[in-house]
């Protein structure tokens, strides 16, 4: 029952971030951002990586940027997937007029993404 005083100088006072959370704070001012990664995070993010390969050979084969293009493919698990849920977003970012399972092309190429191997082949679409 006895009343204590402490002095700033008495107290530490530190923070620590809860899991999932990354926090930083400067001059009065904290933001918090949740890196939790979900399944949906997950599979845009696969989705912009293949977008990516696509565009490199591209631009590596010196197609006309208005080129349209076909894509075979041979993916597996998770690569897999995302290339048939969200093939017509990669076909639209890549000016693709036909995206499919298979692995003749005129360009050809193997990628790793996220440790899954992943073919692509493109033909210009004439």
């Amino acid at each position: 029952g006895k009343q204590v005083e402490f002095a700033e100088s008495d107290l530490l006072i530190s923070s620590k971030n809860k899991e999932g959370f990354e926090v930083v704070s400067d001059k009065g001012v904290t933001v918090a951002l949740d890196t939790t990664v979900t399944e949906d995070l997950l599979e845009e993010g696969i989705a912009r990586e293949i977008v990516s390969k696509v565009q490199t050979m591209r631009k590596e084969s010196d197609f006309n940027v208005t080129d349209h293009i076909a894509i075979r493919y041979k993916a597996f698990g998770k690569t897999a997937e995302v290339l048939g849920k969200l093939g017509g977003e990669i076909s639209a970012d890549t000016l693709c007029d036909d995206i499919a399972e298979g692995d003749e092309g005129d360009v050809r190429k193997e990628w790793d993404i996220n440790g899954e191997k992943l073919l692509l082949c493109l033909t210009v679409k004439k």
